[in-house]
């Protein structure tokens, strides 16, 4: 096993023992107490650091100089967040949550991998080149305590920052297997709504009414059926505007598991026969659709009653290339539609929609982390979509910049999840591979 040099150990144990849990308003303390480390941190690594109040949590933004010649040096934008999910069930942990703890080869803590694990990484990298004199590049670094919960307060930073960067660093996100890296050139938008069903003036008794008075909840589930993927794709009315998927990305899907593998190591069970050969296209490059929760009747209590009101909350993931203003309308039209004549259907979409963002395959800046990837960590990463939304992500397309996404954190590293966890080794072959990234990326012009 890799071991952890022990003042790397006893330093990240410092950040990951505060309980920077932002969606406890109970650790709003815990959030401010993570920011002032981050800063600091940044501060011993030779830069210069301050909290800046920006909405409901401070954002840390700090700055390393390059070593010579700063201003005619790239500037490198470095982006991490240092709020947890969390920790519950607390029975679930093998551990204290917020007690760095070495387990055979994996370090346990909420947060290890997400992100303060990775952000460290990116910090500690940089401050070792600063102090010997070899950081080719201006590091700016701005870093949030509100991730976790949607914030989008980095978001808005970046909108009214005019400074712009030469390319974003970002340590966030992970690989199929640990012996596959790969770099994340897309990600979904997202967008949320809650659906309300009405189809009479009050609950009715079934023996007398059954089948004959418009159930609530038979209404919801026709009318969802609306915009639910057929044979693993939603209504091409959901699909426009995406952007197709290029050979390279193929080939790195060709190289991960087997999707089959994927959903069965999950405990999933395949929504179609073609879902497991068609996984990572619908996981990354297709719009998705799911229900997350229904409301209607007396769930759980046996009772005979016609149904007048139902309702539900969903969300519509988008593929790269599309848009929430293009997209929203379609959903509702869709549903409308869809309902059955009669009832009163309401659909409202919830604040916070983000778009999709996307980085270009043939981008100096993305061959650049491939060449330093396969030269530190051994293996050339793959390129690959990230399934999931970074609202950074399309706020970073808009100014032009662009982003380099990865990171170390594996299927099993449990994130989100009791007993998160990060490979011991991933901790200095992740800083060496900063440290080569920072490096290359000084020969941007």
């Amino acid at each position: 096993m890799t071991t952890l040099d022990k003042a790397w150990f006893d330093e990240l144990s410092e950040l990951l023992r505060i309980k920077s849990v932002s969606a406890d308003p109970a650790h709003g303390d815990d959030v401010v107490r993570a920011a002032e480390w981050v800063a600091d941190k940044i501060r011993r690594g030779g830069g210069e650091a301050e909290l800046v109040p920006y909405g409901e949590r401070p954002l840390v933004v700090g700055e390393i100089r390059a070593s010579a010649g700063a201003d005619s040096a790239p500037t490198i934008l470095c982006y991490g967040h240092f709020d947890v999910q969390p920790p519950a069930p607390l029975d679930l942990w093998e551990s204290d949550p917020f007690e760095a703890t070495i387990r055979d080869e994996w370090l346990y803590a909420r947060g290890v991998a997400d992100d303060k694990g990775q952000l460290w990484m990116l910090l500690h990298a940089a401050g070792q080149l600063a102090a010997e004199g070899a950081l080719p590049i201006n590091i700016r670094i701005v870093s949030d305590g509100e991730e976790e919960v949607g914030g989008q307060s980095i978001v808005q930073f970046l909108e009214q920052d005019d400074r712009g960067a030469d390319a974003c660093v970002i340590f966030d996100g992970g690989m199929e297997s640990r012996d596959l890296p790969a770099l994340s050139i897309a990600t979904r938008g997202l967008a949320a709504f809650n659906i309300r069903v009405h189809t009479g003036e009050r609950d009715l008794h079934s023996g007398m009414y059954g089948n004959a008075a418009m159930n609530a909840i038979h209404a919801l589930t026709e009318t969802l059926g609306g915009i639910l993927p057929r044979d693993g794709r939603v209504p091409d009315a959901l699909r426009i505007g995406i952007t197709p998927v290029t050979d390279e990305e193929r080939d790195g899907w060709a190289q991960q598991p087997a999707g089959a593998d994927v959903l069965r190591d999950a405990g999933a069970v395949p929504y179609d026969p073609k879902a497991a050969d068609e996984f990572y296209i619908r996981t990354t490059a297709e719009p998705s659709v799911e229900v997350n929760g229904i409301v209607g009747g007396k769930p759980g209590l046996k009772n005979t009653t016609v149904v007048s009101d139902a309702q539900a909350n969903f969300t519509v993931r988008l593929a790269p290339g599309q848009t929430p203003e293009a997209v929203v309308p379609e959903v509702e039209r869709l549903l409308k539609e869809a309902a059955p004549a009669g009832a009163t259907v309401e659909v409202e979409e919830l604040e916070g929609s983000t778009r999709p963002g996307l980085v270009a395959t043939d981008s100096p800046v993305i061959k650049i982390a491939q060449e330093a990837f396969e030269s530190a960590f051994g293996i050339r990463p793959i390129l690959t979509r990230s399934g999931g939304t970074l609202p950074i992500m399309p706020a970073l397309q808009d100014k032009g910049i662009p982003t380099i996404l990865t990171g170390f954190a594996l299927p099993e590293s449990n994130v989100h999840s009791p007993n998160e966890r990060m490979l011991v080794e991933f901790f200095p072959r992740g800083v060496d591979t900063i440290r080569e990234l920072y490096t290359r990326l000084g020969d941007l012009s």
